[in-house]
């Protein structure tokens, strides 16, 4: 599908809002594998390109901002009548002339607040012009501030700011919007669609990070857990892993254990990695048949989502099975930095990044001194479940409002093993229902994990963009499909 962005943009500088909210769709798209052009000023410094706009896959596209050999001098034109500047008519028509060559292929076009601001009335009249050439051509208009008010009377061409135009939906970022975006430009509420912005928590992350996100899905669980440490029993990564499964057991949502693994001269990594996803799996069957015994159905109990996560439809096609390095059980996913490239630990810095991604931070340490990592996790805002039985974890938890869980340990000169009755399982699941419930409970996490899942590059696209894009397709051809009809029927 061929898109065309048009922006005008004469600059480039993040700090201008609809910069970067640009910049997030074009990634969007081009991940997608569609063909992007970017249709900006002819005065845009190239220089001032950033992210996105530096893709190799973007066709960058100046437009005509001169005119009669002087440069367009944008004016705002925000009242309802009046006279527009001399030379506005040529320089619309020459604008006008230039989109339609540069137009001529695309299959959509997205515009950025050209149907609104008053300093892009030139290029509105512009763009209206070129659509009467241009007839199959869909657009997609956003707006990005509150609608204005529809004037009583108005004229052309400031009636441009207020008029519908053919074969175009309207986007607004809310739902509250969509009203008063319908009466600014008289269209019904059908003919309005939301297109909120995006957050990619990952624009500002390590190279690491983003590549560990390009083999894990690290924005769309509802529950996200990074557990670094030394690959050895005494950190139990498999009472993690055992957690981790209960907590999907019990919600029927997306879990992800992410093990920052570095390397342990006191066990076979491979064969203790495999028995950590196999304890996972373990909890996650005993637990299923724990609720069929009991005459429940097959499914999970369920105590609320956090973060209201919203279905998510790339997620059915995520979660098959892809290689040894993962393993899901019951929802939940386990895997290890060091089958994802990262052989000899993964760096600090990506550690504390992944942390600010997370919402849940579980230590089922056998033994710690301090737990510094107890204190990295809280500080990203995590949700922490310790060993109460480890002195070191109980002392420094209780202040930080930990929940406190208890597992084997070593204490001073002694060492504890706990006994679970009726059984570990049930014990696990108990917490399990508890800890979920305090992750719906607490409006920060819940804040925290859906600004991850719901505004993510990855569910705007799949929620909103995608389907307004297929629904444009769907438009033309319907439309192509009545041409051809009526030219039947004339012949």
């Amino acid at each position: 599908m061929n898109i065309a962005v048009l922006t005008m943009f004469n600059g480039l500088s993040p700090t201008y809002s609809l910069v970067q909210v640009a910049e997030l769709q074009l990634r969007m798209l081009l991940n997608a594998g569609m063909n992007v052009r970017l249709l900006v000023s002819e005065d845009c410094p190239l220089s001032e390109r950033y992210g996105a706009y530096l893709d190799e896959r973007l066709t960058w596209v100046p437009v005509a901002n001169r005119c009669a050999g002087g440069q367009i001098h944008w004016r705002d034109y925000t009242q309802h009548a009046g006279r527009t500047h001399e030379g506005f008519e040529a320089e619309t028509e020459t604008i006008a002339c230039d989109l339609i060559r540069k137009l001529a292929d695309a299959d959509v076009c997205i515009m950025h607040d050209i149907l609104y601001q008053g300093w892009h009335l030139v290029h509105n009249v512009a763009v209206r012009r070129a659509q009467l050439a241009l007839p199959r051509l869909r657009f997609l208009s956003m707006v990005h501030s509150a609608p204005a008010p529809r004037p009583r009377r108005t004229e052309w061409p400031f009636s441009a700011r207020y008029t519908p135009m053919p074969n175009t939906l309207h986007l607004y970022p809310t739902a509250s919007g969509i009203p008063a975006l319908a009466r600014q430009y008289g269209v019904p509420e059908s003919a309005c669609r939301v297109m909120p912005n995006g957050l990619d928590p990952l624009a500002y992350c390590s190279e690491d990070t983003r590549r560990l996100a390009a083999s894990v899905d690290l924005l769309s669980p509802d529950v996200l857990i990074v557990y670094p440490g030394r690959l050895t029993p005494a950190k139990r990564f498999d009472k993690a892993a055992a957690l981790a499964a209960a907590l999907a057991s019990v919600s029927g949502l997306r879990v992800t254990l992410v093990c920052c693994d570095f390397p342990s001269m006191d066990v076979d990594p491979d064969a203790y990695k495999q028995g950590v996803r196999l304890e996972a799996a373990r909890v996650a069957g005993e637990l299923r048949a724990a609720r069929l015994a009991d005459g429940e159905a097959d499914g999970p109990a369920g105590c609320g989502q956090v973060g209201d996560a919203v279905e998510d439809p790339a997620r059915d096609r995520a979660e098959a099975p892809t290689d040894i390095s993962r393993a899901k059980a019951a929802g939940a996913e386990v895997v290890f930095t060091s089958d994802l490239g990262w052989p000899t630990g993964y760096p600090h810095r990506g550690v504390m990044e992944l942390f600010g991604l997370a919402n849940l931070f579980v230590c089922p340490s056998y033994s710690e001194s301090f737990g510094l990592v107890v204190l990295e996790a809280a500080g990203r805002g995590n949700l922490l479940v310790l060993n109460e039985a480890v002195p070191a974890l109980a002392e420094l938890g209780r202040p930080l409002g930990a929940y406190l869980m208890r597992w084997d340990a070593r204490n001073f000169g002694f060492d504890t093993v706990e006994t679970y009755q009726p059984s570990e399982e049930a014990y696990l699941r108990g917490h399990a229902d508890r800890i979920m419930r305090l992750l719906a409970d607490n409006p920060v996490l819940k804040a925290k994990t859906a600004a991850r899942q719901r505004y993510s590059p990855q569910a705007i696209w799949e929620e909103r963009l995608r389907p307004l894009l297929a629904e444009c397709m769907a438009a033309e051809r319907d439309d192509a499909e009545a041409t051809q009809m009526a030219d039947a029927g004339d012949k």
